[in-house]
């Protein structure tokens, strides 16, 4: 009787649709083998030995989220679960529930200024895309369409490649392989600016130029800004991005329909657009180990 055992799973999570493809790494996996994501049957892809490893790919089927046990069964030509040769890991995958959208870290970082300009300037503070600009342009002062007045407007980011707090390294970490660990790499992630640009306007030359005082108050004040890595965990680290004004303080005091604005620019510095391409999926350690013994007979390296 030969008792399997499970030593590693990878992932250990997924959606709760099902679909996942999960690989279960361990010993004495018979020919034929059934595998249960808690009590509901998963489909085996494929399975091999690999120098006395037993290796198995399953797709995992749909099931209630929430943590499983997974039960790997040899079995009989026919199906027959084989007494006695059963392997079982408590809570080992859990299923998550499939989320319909998952906002990128620059969407997090614009909604986080939104958020700061509303509670440190003035609660009518809005971000606007490049419909809200009209063709006009006085003093280098562009005018949005305003609702009311006092108003604020955030717009942007315009992005330009920062070189300074680029990793031109490679990131290498270690992996559990089939074969003992595996060197996994990614390209350096591509660090950018950010320039935004904020517009004040009113029909009140007074309350801009209270509002350019405010502003300036919010630009002096908030050097960093910061979001946690994940959003999800509470206790997750924080990130955080060098935050500083950027060129001069625009004004147009007079114009049509008795418009008073103002616009200013800041830039966050430093932000990673993405983590960083892989270069491939993954390496034995053994390879990447380069030897040299003494030369001899005049040989070159």
């Amino acid at each position: 009787m030969a008792v399997p055992i499970i030593t590693q799973i990878e992932p250990v999570s997924g959606p709760a649709s099902g679909g996942d493809l999960v690989r279960l790494t361990g010993m004495e996996f018979g020919p034929r083998v059934a595998v249960w994501f808690g009590d509901v049957v998963a489909t085996v892809l494929s399975l091999r030995q690999d120098q006395g490893v037993s290796v198995a790919d399953v797709r995992t089927s749909a099931h209630a989220e929430g943590p499983v046990d997974i039960v790997l069964r040899n079995v009989d030509a026919s199906d027959t679960p084989i007494p006695g040769e059963e392997a079982i890991l408590s809570a080992a995958y859990r299923y998550l529930r499939p989320r319909i959208i998952r906002e990128s870290a620059l969407t997090r970082l614009v909604r986080k200024l939104l958020r700061e300009l509303k509670r440190q300037v003035m609660e009518n503070a809005s971000i606007a895309v490049a419909l809200d600009y009209d063709d006009s342009t006085v003093d280098e002062v562009h005018i949005v369409a305003l609702s009311r007045f006092p108003s604020l407007v955030l717009s942007g980011p315009r992005v330009s490649e920062n070189r300074f707090f680029s990793r031109n390294e490679l990131s290498e970490h270690m992996v559990p392989g089939t074969r003992g660990p595996e060197l996994r790499r990614r390209r350096p992630p591509y660090t950018v600016d950010l320039s935004f640009t904020l517009t004040a306007a009113s029909d009140r030359t007074t309350e801009v130029l209270n509002l350019m005082a405010a502003v300036a108050t919010f630009l002096n004040r908030n050097r960093w800004i910061e979001l946690p890595r994940d959003p999800d965990v509470s206790s997750a680290e924080l990130l955080r991005w060098e935050m500083d004004p950027q060129g001069d303080f625009r004004t147009r005091l007079e114009g049509p329909d008795d418009v008073r604005a103002f616009t200013c620019g800041f830039v966050v510095r430093g932000f990673d657009i993405d983590e960083g391409l892989p270069l491939d999926v993954g390496k034995g350690v053994a390879e990447t180990e380069i030897t040299a013994g003494p030369l001899t007979n005049g040989e070159s390296p």
